[in-house]
């Protein structure tokens, strides 16, 4: 299966949709930065996105454009903080903080943007060079 007339618009709305759905896991991540639970409970835990290319028909070929692939979160340890006067806190007054790298979560929220930013601006370019093409028709 070949690429098509507008493939070039088709692969970059794959890329819009992960990007958009990348920002939303990442504003999830971050609201919840401050979220506290009981020590029984299980912290909350921040999300990542696992892209995976959509691989084009014949294997040698351009792809296809990116999917969700899987959505993973934080492993290891919570961090554990003391604070006896904390509504959830238990008999030793400890609570679980969530599980969010806010450094981490900001750098990809910049790399987010820009995939979102770059192929919006693949999409116009896609447009104005098909717009150019049927002027040159007529």
């Amino acid at each position: 299966m070949g690429m098509g007339p507008f493939s070039t618009i088709d692969v970059s709305t794959t890329g819009i949709t992960f990007s958009r759905f990348w920002l939303d896991t990442l504003a999830h991540n971050m609201a919840n930065v401050n979220t506290v639970r009981s020590f029984d409970e299980e912290p909350f835990r921040a999300k990542f996105l696992r892209a995976e290319e959509t691989a084009s028909a014949d294997r040698g070929g351009p792809g296809r454009g990116v999917h969700l692939e899987e959505i993973v979160a934080t492993q290891g340890d919570p961090t554990v903080v003391f604070d006896p006067d904390h509504p959830l806190a238990n008999a030793q007054g400890l609570v679980k903080r969530a599980m969010v790298d806010m450094a981490g979560q900001m750098s990809d929220l910049i790399v987010a943007q820009r995939s979102y930013q770059m192929n919006i601006r693949v999409v116009q370019a896609a447009k104005e060079a098909y717009e150019a093409a049927l002027r040159v028709g007529r």
